[in-house]
Protein backbone atom coordinates (compact mmCIF):
# COMPACT_ATOMS: atom_id res chain seq x y z
CA UNK A 1 0.00 0.00 0.00
CA UNK A 2 0.96 3.68 -0.67
CA UNK A 3 1.59 6.32 1.24
CA UNK A 4 -1.05 8.06 -0.07
CA UNK A 5 -3.40 4.79 0.16
CA UNK A 6 -2.53 4.49 3.80
CA UNK A 7 -3.47 8.42 4.08
CA UNK A 8 -6.94 7.65 2.82
CA UNK A 9 -7.26 4.71 4.25
CA UNK A 10 -11.36 3.60 3.83
CA UNK A 11 -12.94 3.79 7.48
CA UNK A 12 -16.25 2.55 7.81
CA UNK A 13 -17.97 1.84 11.51
CA UNK A 14 -20.71 2.53 13.39
CA UNK A 15 -23.16 4.89 11.74
CA UNK A 16 -23.80 8.23 14.06
CA UNK A 17 -27.83 8.94 12.49
CA UNK A 18 -26.65 8.41 8.48
CA UNK A 19 -24.41 11.28 9.09
CA UNK A 20 -21.61 9.82 7.44
CA UNK A 21 -19.54 9.47 10.97
CA UNK A 22 -19.37 6.65 14.13
CA UNK A 23 -18.57 7.76 17.38
CA UNK A 24 -15.41 6.46 19.19
CA UNK A 25 -13.29 6.91 22.41
CA UNK A 26 -10.82 9.47 22.13
CA UNK A 27 -8.27 7.06 23.33
CA UNK A 28 -8.61 4.98 19.62
CA UNK A 29 -7.49 7.64 17.82
CA UNK A 30 -4.27 7.39 16.27
CA UNK A 31 -2.20 9.86 13.86
CA UNK A 32 -3.19 9.75 9.99
CA UNK A 33 -6.86 8.05 10.75
CA UNK A 34 -9.92 10.71 10.31
CA UNK A 35 -11.93 12.55 13.22
CA UNK A 36 -14.45 15.13 12.71
CA UNK A 37 -13.28 18.99 14.30
CA UNK A 38 -15.85 21.38 14.13
CA UNK A 39 -18.17 19.74 12.13
CA UNK A 40 -15.13 19.19 9.41
CA UNK A 41 -13.79 15.75 8.27
CA UNK A 42 -10.26 15.61 9.08
CA UNK A 43 -6.71 13.98 9.04
CA UNK A 44 -5.13 14.01 12.31
CA UNK A 45 -1.51 15.15 12.08
CA UNK A 46 -0.70 15.47 15.53
CA UNK A 47 -2.11 13.99 18.85
CA UNK A 48 -0.84 15.31 21.98
CA UNK A 49 -1.77 14.98 25.94
CA UNK A 50 -1.64 18.44 28.16
CA UNK A 51 -1.13 16.83 31.78
CA UNK A 52 -2.10 20.02 33.58
CA UNK A 53 -5.73 19.43 32.06
CA UNK A 54 -5.54 15.84 31.57
CA UNK A 55 -6.61 16.51 28.48
CA UNK A 56 -5.73 14.82 24.99
CA UNK A 57 -5.47 18.00 22.13
CA UNK A 58 -6.08 16.35 18.43
CA UNK A 59 -4.64 18.42 15.37
CA UNK A 60 -5.74 18.00 12.59
CA UNK A 61 -6.08 18.88 8.22
CA UNK A 62 -9.57 18.98 6.92
CA UNK A 63 -9.20 16.96 4.01
CA UNK A 64 -10.91 19.29 2.02
CA UNK A 65 -10.01 22.56 2.21
CA UNK A 66 -6.64 22.05 4.40
CA UNK A 67 -7.35 24.46 6.94
CA UNK A 68 -5.88 23.45 10.71
CA UNK A 69 -7.93 22.80 13.16
CA UNK A 70 -7.88 21.30 16.67
CA UNK A 71 -9.53 19.09 19.25
CA UNK A 72 -9.49 19.41 23.04
CA UNK A 73 -11.45 15.99 24.38
CA UNK A 74 -10.75 14.41 28.17
CA UNK A 75 -10.55 11.00 29.53
CA UNK A 76 -13.92 9.13 28.49
CA UNK A 77 -15.01 11.62 25.92
CA UNK A 78 -16.35 9.83 22.24
CA UNK A 79 -15.42 11.84 19.07
CA UNK A 80 -16.97 11.59 15.77
CA UNK A 81 -14.95 9.81 12.60
CA UNK A 82 -16.31 10.41 9.14
CA UNK A 83 -16.32 7.32 6.80
CA UNK A 84 -13.88 7.95 4.22
CA UNK A 85 -14.26 6.29 0.98
CA UNK A 86 -11.76 6.58 -2.23
CA UNK A 87 -13.59 5.59 -5.59
CA UNK A 88 -11.63 5.89 -8.91
CA UNK A 89 -13.19 6.61 -12.36
CA UNK A 90 -12.36 6.97 -15.96
CA UNK A 91 -12.30 10.87 -17.36
CA UNK A 92 -14.32 11.35 -20.18
CA UNK A 93 -14.32 14.71 -20.34
CA UNK A 94 -13.64 18.37 -18.66
CA UNK A 95 -16.45 20.39 -18.78
CA UNK A 96 -17.34 24.22 -17.33
CA UNK A 97 -14.88 23.23 -14.60
CA UNK A 98 -16.68 19.58 -13.92
CA UNK A 99 -15.03 16.45 -14.40
CA UNK A 100 -17.43 14.17 -16.59
CA UNK A 101 -16.32 11.22 -14.85
CA UNK A 102 -17.49 7.19 -15.54
CA UNK A 103 -17.69 3.87 -12.95
CA UNK A 104 -16.29 0.58 -13.79
CA UNK A 105 -20.06 -0.24 -14.11
CA UNK A 106 -20.60 2.60 -16.89
CA UNK A 107 -22.17 4.84 -14.20
CA UNK A 108 -22.02 8.55 -15.21
CA UNK A 109 -20.88 10.96 -12.62
CA UNK A 110 -20.72 15.11 -13.08
CA UNK A 111 -21.06 16.39 -9.92
CA UNK A 112 -16.90 16.88 -9.24
CA UNK A 113 -15.52 19.95 -9.71
CA UNK A 114 -12.30 20.05 -11.34
CA UNK A 115 -9.79 20.50 -8.52
CA UNK A 116 -7.74 23.72 -7.79
CA UNK A 117 -3.95 24.27 -8.00
CA UNK A 118 -1.78 22.03 -9.72
CA UNK A 119 -3.46 18.98 -9.40
CA UNK A 120 -6.54 20.33 -11.25
CA UNK A 121 -3.36 21.63 -13.69
CA UNK A 122 -2.02 18.53 -14.18
CA UNK A 123 -5.52 16.67 -15.12
CA UNK A 124 -6.58 19.56 -17.93
CA UNK A 125 -3.09 19.15 -19.14
CA UNK A 126 -2.95 15.41 -19.61
CA UNK A 127 -6.67 15.08 -21.01
CA UNK A 128 -5.84 17.79 -23.58
CA UNK A 129 -2.70 15.93 -24.17
CA UNK A 130 -5.57 13.08 -25.14
CA UNK A 131 -3.93 10.93 -22.46
CA UNK A 132 -6.62 7.78 -20.47
CA UNK A 133 -6.86 9.56 -17.06
CA UNK A 134 -8.13 7.56 -13.78
CA UNK A 135 -9.44 9.84 -11.49
CA UNK A 136 -9.41 9.02 -7.58
CA UNK A 137 -12.10 10.74 -6.05
CA UNK A 138 -12.85 10.77 -2.37
CA UNK A 139 -15.91 11.42 -0.59
CA UNK A 140 -16.94 12.04 3.78
CA UNK A 141 -19.59 13.67 5.01
CA UNK A 142 -21.72 14.39 2.05
CA UNK A 143 -18.69 15.94 0.15
CA UNK A 144 -16.78 15.01 -2.71
CA UNK A 145 -13.23 15.95 -4.26
CA UNK A 146 -11.24 14.55 -6.90
CA UNK A 147 -7.54 14.03 -4.65
CA UNK A 148 -5.58 12.46 -7.51
CA UNK A 149 -5.10 11.15 -10.79
CA UNK A 150 -2.91 8.30 -12.75
CA UNK A 151 -2.80 7.26 -16.36
CA UNK A 152 -4.78 4.53 -17.28
CA UNK A 153 -3.21 1.14 -18.23
CA UNK A 154 -2.77 0.39 -21.91
CA UNK A 155 -6.00 -1.67 -22.84
CA UNK A 156 -8.21 -0.05 -20.31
Amino acid sequence: MSDDEQNYEVFDGRSAGGSGTSSVACSTLCKNRFVVINGRPCKINDISIDASESATRVNGVDIFTGAQLELKSYPGDFVDVPSVALHEYSLVNVDDGFLNLMSADNTAKDDVKVPPGDLGSQIDHGFKEGKDLLITVMTAMGEQAAVRFREAPKGF
